[in-house]
């Protein structure tokens, strides 16, 4: 008992003369005691390195000043001061059969038209109840309106639009989406005053990606071009840092295997005697799919074009200028089919 007591009465002291116990009451005031971490700094997405992986810094104290943004470009002109004048299409050729005003279409084929979603997305909205019919919510798949009807998303009435298809050339620097919260420069701005419909693009380039960019309000062909299945061609004519290897090219032919699996490159020629230029044909829409094959080589893309989108090409289109599609050109990618998963012929 006495050794007990003993141990109980004594405490360690430091040199100035303070209990150093751990019991409660030191780990109270250990508690009140002033925060010695050091605060932790906010980083910020700066680009991808020479790997393609991103790349964060220290972000930025300086407020991002808000600039008017001045349109450096102008559509295509076909006159002295007059741009390119919006076709008519007549695609009653390719329709099953030709529909009147007082006809009942399906109701996800309704939204399509008006330029909202595709068709299998326009279910979901059906399903989730986002959709009313002249004042009734409707969850019936396959229901049917007439074009009379008034439609109702997010408390906005839709209407079938006249099917709009433009072709863009565009420039680096220009962000491929319909709205930007850090108000740069979007490819949005280069098409604003090519007609009253709303538009959006198909698909999307990179900032200082260049080339072909479709735009359409159609979205049952937006998510055809998109789709996988169809495996849509691409050709991209690529600058290199340096000239690429025998070796390398032949093993690009042969499929690349990336963080997200196997990549087949359809066709692959060199076509500068440095072999820093070449064309590269794909049918991936994979994201950045392009500078990840080179990079996953050890090579650094310092120029990227889109040449051909879908059988178009950017003939007579200067970059930063657009064009609408010609009616043959809309009726072609509305006939694209899924392609049979076939081994591509070495």
């Amino acid at each position: 008992m006495k050794k007990f007591n003993n141990r109980s009465e004594r405490s360690p002291k430091n040199s100035k003369g303070e209990s150093t116990n751990s019991g409660k009451r030191g780990s109270y005031d250990k508690k009140k005691e002033p925060s010695s971490k050091i605060p932790e700094e906010k980083t910020e997405y700066k680009g991808r390195g020479r790997n393609q992986k991103p790349i964060f810094g220290k972000a930025e104290d300086k407020e991002r000043k808000k600039k008017p943004f001045k349109k450096p470009f102008s559509p295509l002109k076909s006159g002295k001061n007059k741009s390119e004048a919006q076709p008519q299409y007549n695609l009653k050729s390719i329709q099953k059969s030709g529909h009147k005003e007082s006809d009942e279409i399906r109701l996800n084929k309704f939204i399509a038209n008006a330029g909202i979603c595709s068709r299998r997305d326009a279910d979901k909205l059906i399903e989730n109840g986002e959709i009313s019919v002249n004042g009734k919510v409707v969850n019936e798949m396959g229901y049917k309106v007439l074009r009379k009807d008034r439609v109702v998303y997010k408390g906005k009435s839709i209407r079938p639009e006249k099917p709009v298809y433009i072709l863009l050339n565009k420039p680096k620097d220009f962000i491929t989406t319909t709205d930007d919260p850090f108000e740069r420069k979007t490819v949005m701005h280069l098409v604003e005053n090519a007609c009253e419909e709303r538009l959006f693009p198909v698909g999307r380039l990179d900032r200082n990606t260049t080339g072909l960019l479709l735009f359409t309000n159609d979205g049952e062909l937006s998510a055809k071009l998109t789709h996988p299945s169809y495996e849509i061609k691409k050709i991209y004519q690529v600058t290199l840092d340096k000239p690429i290897a025998k070796n390398d090219v032949e093993a690009i032919l042969e499929g690349v295997t990336l963080e997200d699996g196997l990549t087949e490159v359809d066709d692959l020629q060199v076509l500068s005697k440095d072999r820093t230029i070449m064309g590269i044909e794909i049918h991936s829409g994979k994201n950045r799919i392009v500078r990840r094959i080179f990079a996953h080589f050890g090579y650094e893309v310092i120029a990227l074009d889109r040449v051909t989108f879908a059988g178009l090409s950017k003939k007579d289109i200067p970059r930063g200028n657009y064009r609408f599609l010609e009616e043959k050109e809309v009726i072609n990618l509305k006939f694209l089919n899924k392609r049979k998963n076939k081994k591509r012929p070495k």
